[in-house]
């Protein structure tokens, strides 16, 4: 194992329909598979650090029910510290509502249930080594775990929410798609001092540093099944790869290469790869 990172964010049970198309405003799409999967971005991206061999903690919360047990399923599999996930009987678990078309691209929704009682109570004193954090939990305990922080500090801003300055300023790496790039404004994030990370879904990502393009990389080829959780696994890989002090190039390849590889199966968590499919895609 490589790399220690602290992951505050969500837990969700994903509902998952495939279906021909995915339905426009007012539609209604008949889908042809149903399945439940482990989700919610947190976990999605500290199952994806210690897949790819980081020693993770999550700090999150769930309800005290049965989706409990099943969302948090595969990071206890896996080894991902759930010390300070907490259960609680004020609220259900997270639910996200997802709908995948034949090309792996989806759409979603999600009731946030116990994600929006994370508090800070929650949070330890100091968070040592790095941090991961996204926007499905409250903004205030976000900008506090960021604050507690003495390592590299990852900032997911998803879903595109408002965020005060301060807390940007304070982030190492800001990673946004387009949409999310348009909410927040590129020119705000590049100005923020740290790394900022452009994701452009299978034409790959860009990285900034102080407003101008330091590297750029493009994802392999691969036959995308379904793209849930590849933005985790990018985020997850691009912070652990500049935690183990690789260069902003090679941190870029390897993210995308992550990012890829987690399309080629159904589910954001049952998909996301080991640290030898994304070394092995690299290397062709």
């Amino acid at each position: 194992m490589t790399g220690a990172i602290t992951v505050v964010g969500s837990v969700n049970l994903d509902l998952v329909v495939r279906c021909d198309h995915l339905p426009l405003a007012g539609e209604t799409v008949l889908g042809d598979g149903f399945a439940k999967h482990p989700g919610g971005k947190g976990a999605n991206q500290a199952l994806a650090a210690r897949r790819l061999g980081a020693e993770v903690q999550l700090i999150a919360c769930v309800g005290q029910d049965e989706e409990a047990s099943q969302a948090l399923s595969l990071l206890r599999a896996d080894g991902v510290d759930l010390e300070r996930c907490r259960a609680i009987a004020e609220a259900p678990t997270g639910v996200a509502m997802i709908a995948v078309a034949p090309d792996g691209d989806n759409q979603i929704v999600v009731a946030s249930g116990a994600n929006a009682h994370l508090g800070l109570d929650d949070l330890p004193a100091r968070i040592s080594g790095a941090l991961i954090g996204q926007l499905e939990t409250p903004v205030e305990v976000l900008a506090e775990a960021v604050a507690r922080c003495d390592g590299l500090t990852c900032l997911n801003l998803a879903p595109a929410a408002d965020l005060p300055d301060d807390v940007l300023r304070r982030a190492d790496l800001c990673i946004v798609n387009e949409a999310e790039g348009a909410f927040y404004g590129l020119e705000r994030l590049k100005g923020a001092g740290g790394l900022t990370a452009l994701t452009l879904g299978a034409r790959g990502a860009v990285l900034f540093k102080d407003g101008i393009e330091i590297a750029r990389a493009a994802p392999p080829p691969v036959e995308a099944h379904d793209a849930t959780g590849a933005g985790d696994t990018f985020v997850a890989a691009l912070t652990l790869a500049l935690l183990e002090g690789r260069s902003e190039q090679s941190a870029l390849e390897f993210a995308c290469a992550a990012g890829a590889v987690s399309t080629l199966k159904a589910g954001a968590q049952p998909a996301l790869p080991e640290r030898a499919a994304v070394e092995a895609r690299l290397t062709r």
